[in-house]
Order: C-alpha cells, then sequence, then structure tokens
C-alpha cells in the first residue's frame, strides 16, 4: 500500500507529457497535460493495453488512423498494437489519466513521420 500526491512528480516535459504517479508492478497510472497545440509521438504498445479518460478540456486521439474527438468524460481504450496518436488542436488545456497494463518495463515502439 502506498499513498502519493500528484504534487509530488512531474510531467515529462516540463508542462505536458505523462506525469507518472506508478510504474509497475502490475500497471502504470499517470496524469497527463496537453497545452493547445501540443501533441505526443504516435506509437504503439506490444503488449500493454491503454486506457485514457478525460478530465478536463477536450483533444484528438488518433488510433489505427481514425480521428476521435474526446472530451471531459470520455474514455477510451487502445488495445495493444493499436497506434495512437494524441494531439490537442484546442484553445484549452486537457488533463487526463492514462493506465496501461499489464506493467511491462519497455513496451513503447514509437512510429516516425505518422501520417492518419
Amino acid at each position: 500500500m502506498f499513498i502519493i500526491n500528484e504534487s509530488e512528480k512531474e510531467y515529462r516535459f516540463g508542462d505536458s507529457g505523462p506525469k507518472y504517479l506508478m510504474k509497475g508492478p502490475r500497471m502504470n497510472f499517470a496524469v497527463v497535460q496537453f497545452q493547445p497545440g501540443q501533441d505526443f509521438k504516435a506509437h504503439y504498445h506490444n503488449i500493454m493495453e491503454e486506457d485514457f479518460f478525460i478530465l478536463e478540456g477536450e483533444i484528438n486521439i488518433v488510433v489505427d488512423g481514425t480521428v476521435h474527438h474526446l472530451k471531459q468524460g470520455d474514455l477510451i481504450h487502445i488495445e495493444p498494437l493499436e497506434v495512437h496518436y494524441c494531439f490537442n488542436p484546442y484553445g484549452q488545456t486537457v488533463k487526463m489519466i492514462s493506465t496501461l497494463a499489464p506493467f511491462q518495463e519497455a513496451d513503447k515502439v514509437e512510429i516516425d513521420d505518422y501520417k492518419f
């Protein structure tokens, strides 16, 4: 058992990206934030499935070439091997929860020059 407060961690890219509150042993749990105009490189996971739950704002998440517009209260489930790309073309910050399971130390495969 443990307790952690979000304020104890930092976003990967300063004001954006994932902020992992837990990495393993069975799953990852992160708060993810993107400012207007920011994105996160397209990638997929070989084993882990990923969920995003939108807490605030709105975002576009492309899964296997299809754009999904998500807003507060929406959840998207992404299966292993599904290529996904997140971008925020909207005028406000988006904040969401990300879960990844089952935990793998290294399971992300990035896609260069992703087109959709």
